[in-house]
């Protein structure tokens, strides 16, 4: 066993989100392509005789006193499955995603934790055995478990890999509003405008951006009518000269940007910095997860 080990717990953007009215059973049925960046959380696991949990960062503010939090919540479950009372671990969250932004921060926290435990703890457990474990979390959970570019429907929780997702170069944009989950349902079920359709697939790599410019985030109307000032982040986004795509990311509130190169997404996020906004430059597709 190492004395330390940091994973990356990458942001997830869902590059279109298609969302039918909701079944009898409360669930949504959605089909989307997620893809994940090369920045998020960090999660940093070192030797202690019991289990502690501890929260950092710029974000680890809001998280403070959550008795539910979702990194907790998986291993718990871990445990639960290995028959144990404690891991010996002390698990630290660097949070520096903002908090209900619709890019997965918490569901992807904890897939990273249930990656690091295994590691860590050299329990040998399959990634079969840790996607069913990271369904405790909600039906994003095996996905964030994978952090890899996926095709998502049912209500989630089925997935298909997507190789074929070339690199996209991006920018995200937070306006510093959270965008809560449950709010932005209700307003979609108050006028359910959309389906759980899966579009043709994409024939070239290098037409990507054209593709996606044809689908949906059938959650952002909803989004607006519930934060109404993420437009202004759409809107500035949309004014950069380079930026080929502009949506938003599941829930909201953050939004991205896709552009041709990593150069123009950096000159773009240098031109959208503002106090109070959040802006990242990044790559999407499937990041490097071990950081040491």
């Amino acid at each position: 066993m190492t004395d330390t080990l940091t994973l990356l717990a990458p942001a997830k953007v869902n590059l279109y989100l298609h969302v039918a009215p909701v079944r009898g059973d409360g669930y949504h049925p959605l089909d989307s392509l997620v893809a994940f960046a090369d920045i998020g959380d960090r999660m940093t696991f070192e030797k202690a005789d019991s289990f502690s949990f501890e929260i950092t960062g710029p974000f680890s503010q809001t998280l403070h006193g959550e008795g539910d939090n979702l990194v907790v919540r998986a291993l718990l479950a871990l445990a639960d499955h290995l028959g144990v009372e404690d891991l010996p671990m002390a698990v630290t969250l660097d949070k520096r995603l903002p908090i209900a932004s619709g890019l997965g921060g918490g569901s992807s926290d904890a897939g990273a934790a249930l990656r690091g435990a295994n590691l860590f703890l050299e329990l040998g457990l399959s990634d079969p055995v840790l996607e069913e474990l990271a369904r405790v979390i909600g039906a994003d959970g095996p996905m964030c478990y994978r952090a890899r570019p996926a095709y998502a429907s049912g209500v989630g929780e089925v997935l298909e890999d997507a190789p074929d997702l070339p690199v996209l170069h991006a920018v995200l944009l937070n306006p510093g509003l959270p965008s809560p989950t449950g709010a932005v349902y209700r307003a979609y079920d108050a006028r359910p405008e959309g389906k759980a359709d899966r579009p043709a697939p994409f024939a070239k790599p290098e037409a990507i951006i054209d593709w996606l410019a044809q689908q949906r985030n059938d959650l952002q109307a909803p989004a607006l009518s519930v934060t109404p000032d993420i437009a202004e982040a759409l809107e500035t986004m949309a004014l950069i000269p380079t930026c080929r795509l502009v949506r938003m990311s599941g829930s909201g509130a953050t939004v991205f940007g896709l552009f041709d190169s990593a150069e123009d997404a950096l000159q773009a996020a240098l031109l959208l910095d503002r106090p109070g906004w959040w802006v990242r430059p990044t790559r999407l597709g499937a990041p490097q997860l071990h950081l040491g």
